[in-house]
């Protein structure tokens, strides 16, 4: 099971003053099965990213536009190596 703890972090004056304009984070922490950090690993490796928190967010911006696509409608196309075009069903 993956837990999700979201929390704001606490900043200091010194640190407000800094960055006036930057967006607040929050702090999210999973705990996440060993075949799910596998995974994580191999996505980051492949990507080269930076961190899993690069590899989440890249994640999420696909995940949503895939979400977004799907709910107008459209459809997703796989071709193969011989040029065959076929559906590929993301949500069954």
């Amino acid at each position: 099971m993956t837990a999700l703890i979201a929390s704001r972090g606490a900043r200091s004056d010194a640190k407000q003053n800094v960055s006036e304009t930057k967006i607040p984070k929050v702090r999210v922490q999973f705990d996440l099965g060993p075949r799910s950090v596998e995974r994580l690993n191999a996505l980051k490796l492949k990507t080269e990213a930076s961190s899993y928190a690069e590899v989440v967010k890249n994640a999420l911006r696909l995940y949503e536009a895939l979400i977004e696509e799907t709910e107008r409608g459209n459809q997703f196309l796989v071709r193969d190596e011989n040029g065959a075009v076929s559906p590929y069903r993301l949500f069954l």
